[in-house]
């Protein structure tokens, strides 16, 4: 892995904490000698992990969509791809990158997740996954997914796929050890 894209909020959320994970996550991709690929905004969790990422030695690389380049702040610092919409966007940041982590975000957080998830369970890409977990925010996600699992929408082998810790340089070792290859029929 030498690129890892991170989904997050444009926000911060109610939690001190985030904030604190997503800067920890941009430091240890940095340290990690890794680049970072992410929304292009400077705002939210999304600015703290570029910010963190920027002081170290890591690339760190912005897709943002014309529509929202002037709406949104970015940094200077950041190699900026600017693209005509957020298909684009999406589909440039899973080409560029090696491996997804998500932390705390919305609604579009957990879209691209899962448009990423729903690839590799298609085949489309084989690329690892992982929910950086921070205070509990997706537990209940992930007790969702274990339960689509439970009543067979889901196969087991996909769900473990996705990487969970709270821990981000723990999530990446996690991330590091899961199987290549695509593991049979969606479904």
């Amino acid at each position: 892995m030498e690129r890892i894209c991170v989904f997050c909020g444009s926000s911060t959320g109610t939690e001190r904490g985030y904030l604190e994970a997503a800067e920890e996550t941009g430091r240890m991709l940095s340290r990690e000698g890794l680049s970072l690929v992410y929304g292009g905004g400077d705002a939210g969790l999304m600015g703290a992990v570029s910010r963190a990422h920027g002081e170290g030695t890591g690339k760190t690389i912005g897709i943002i969509p014309k529509a929202l380049q002037d709406k949104v702040p970015h940094r200077e610092k950041v190699e900026l791809h600017v693209v005509e919409d957020m298909h684009q966007r999406k589909a440039m940041m899973y080409d560029m990158s090696d491996g997804f982590i998500a932390l705390p975000g919305g609604i579009g957080t957990i879209e691209e997740l899962f448009e990423a998830f729903t690839w590799n369970q298609l085949g489309y890409m084989d690329k690892p996954l992982g929910l950086l977990n921070t205070k509990g925010y997706y537990d209940d996600l992930i007790s969702f997914l274990d339960g689509m699992v439970e009543r067979g929408f889901l196969k087991k082998a996909h769900r473990e796929r996705l990487a969970v810790s709270h821990d981000p340089a723990e999530l990446l070792s996690l991330m590091k050890k899961i199987p290549g290859g695509y593991v049979g029929k969606w479904g």
